[in-house]
């Protein structure tokens, strides 16, 4: 069953034990933040935090409860999707592409049986929702909100779970992004949209036309339209399909108050404004990020508030970032499994990718292959830098098919001990991440492919590869069955 609301989410999550209630009254300058990272870095995630009092900048309490660390461990995030495990999605997914369009009732009924509904992937259009209980024109703004400072050096609160929505002026293409917000004042904010995005691409699109360009942030309604707003989708695919898809449930789409932006008509809150293409670039920063790391103080695009509506039991969600591992890593982790059946459609041989906490994100990426002629692992390599934002992957690591990549210790066992470091490492030059400290440039940098599999006679290694030590799985069999039974 599809979620209406952070409302309905922040239910199933307190009904399974994954939620805490925080009812003392905490401040959103760093107080909550900080116990968030305290939850996070917990075994597992921790759990949800509901903070029931969020205690603004003036000293106020917001009528709105904050929710935040909702996706912050596996199952929570499953509990987001509404599946028992994120792979179910990936096999769905799989089995979707692999699909042939349906002759007959019975051939229907069968992908549907594999939980493949597309009927619900397109969404509905509606002439209002529970987003317009209350529509704010004019008054404090974005003062109301319980937004987060995060850290000490933050250059002020920042917007951190915001799907912003914007539309290619030519074609009407709409895009969902996630681009930190930071509060400037109650009707101004950054909007930290980077080069390489699809909302930065419509901006100077906007700059060539000289039009304002319409913006629309919406925060909270089901938590998919969240995880649709980061996923890694090619470019030009709508990621309210892939929301609709994935809820299993059209989303019913609403018409702005002050633009004609389409959003998601049981959003929490819905922020409304433009960006102005003739208006000077502003500082945004420095903001503590998932780097880990502060990331310094850059020019962006204001965003100009024009109109806020929301809920009448609205719940704000946020998150926060910083050091892995953090929130955003299950968040990433599940992109990662749910989209691997895309990758194995370009890379059969693809057994298997992880991307671990200590990368956060795309610095560090294994990936696991059946090798089967040489130089296959380079290939595979290169590929990867070819596809959307793994294109920012600083370093991967490519492995046999035998190494569980999601073992970090594993990995870096094979790597150790498989790769002679002039002959099995290649560099290449491309973009990088703007978050990203280390490139002496911004935006430009260097990535490196490590080929730690087994070598073949047509690598030029002729000495005879060795046979790792293991005992046979019939002995292990039986010695399990011996310490069962000895319990």
């Amino acid at each position: 069953m599809a979620y209406d609301s952070m409302q309905e989410f922040a239910a199933s999550l307190e009904a399974a034990g994954e939620l805490v209630r925080i009812r003392e009254p905490l401040s959103v300058d760093l107080e909550i933040a900080a116990l968030a990272d305290m939850e996070m870095k917990k075994p597992g995630g921790g759990k949800a935090l509901l903070i029931e009092q969020p205690r603004l900048m003036d000293g106020s309490l917001s009528k709105f409860p904050l929710l935040i660390n909702s996706m912050g461990s596996h199952r929570r995030m499953a509990m987001a999707l509404n599946v028992g495990h994120v792979d179910e999605v990936a096999g769905q997914l799989g089995y979707l592409m692999k699909a042939r369009p349906p002759k007959s009732f019975r051939e229907a009924f069968e992908l549907v049986r594999n939980g493949i509904d597309v009927i619900h992937a397109k969404p509905t259009t509606v002439r209002t929702g529970p987003c317009k209980d209350v529509i704010l024109r004019d008054g404090t703004g974005l003062a109301l909100l319980p937004i987060l400072k995060c850290w000490p050096h933050d250059g002020g609160p920042f917007v951190t779970l915001p799907n912003v929505y914007t539309q290619d002026p030519d074609t009407g293409d709409r895009n969902v992004g996630m681009y930190r917000m930071q509060v400037f004042d109650s009707w101004t904010t950054g909007m930290h949209w980077q080069m390489h995005k699809v909302a930065a691409r419509h901006g100077r699109r906007y700059i060539e036309t000289g039009q304002r360009m319409p913006v629309a942030v919406c925060l909270g309604g089901d938590p998919v339209y969240t995880f649709s707003a980061t996923a890694p989708l090619p470019d030009g695919l709508d990621e309210v399909l892939l929301a609709g898809y994935l809820r299993k449930k059209s989303v019913p789409l609403v018409k702005c108050e002050t633009s004609d932006l389409m959003v998601p008509a049981n959003s929490d809150f819905v922020i409304e404004g433009y960006v102005d293409p003739a208006e000077p670039l502003r500082d945004e920063g420095p903001f503590g990020d998932h780097t880990g790391f502060y990331t310094p103080v850059d020019k962006y695009p204001a965003f100009h508030v024009t109109c806020i509506t929301h809920r009448s039991d609205a719940i704000y969600p946020a998150t926060v970032v910083g050091k892995p591992p953090m929130e955003d890593f299950y968040i990433g982790g599940a992109s990662v499994r749910i989209f691997l059946p895309m990758f194995k459609m370009n890379f059969p041989e693809i057994v298997d990718i992880a991307l671990p906490a200590e990368g956060v994100f795309h610095n560090l990426v294994f990936v696991s292959i059946k090798k089967q002629y040489p130089y296959q692992a380079f290939k595979i390599i290169n590929g990867l830098w070819g596809m959307g934002q793994m294109m920012f992957s600083k370093i991967i690591v490519c492995v046999d098919a035998d190494v569980d990549v999601h073992n970090t210790s594993d990995v870096l066992f094979r790597l150790c001990a498989n790769i002679d470091p002039q002959r099995d490492t290649i560099f290449t030059k491309g973009v990088c991440d703007s978050l990203d400290h280390a490139p002496t440039l911004p935006n430009i940098g260097s990535h490196m492919g490590i080929d730690a599999t087994t070598k073949l006679p047509g690598e030029g290694y002729t000495r005879g590869w060795p046979e790792l030590c293991k005992h046979p799985d019939e002995l292990l069999e039986k010695l399990r069955r011996l310490s069962d039974c000895g319990q």
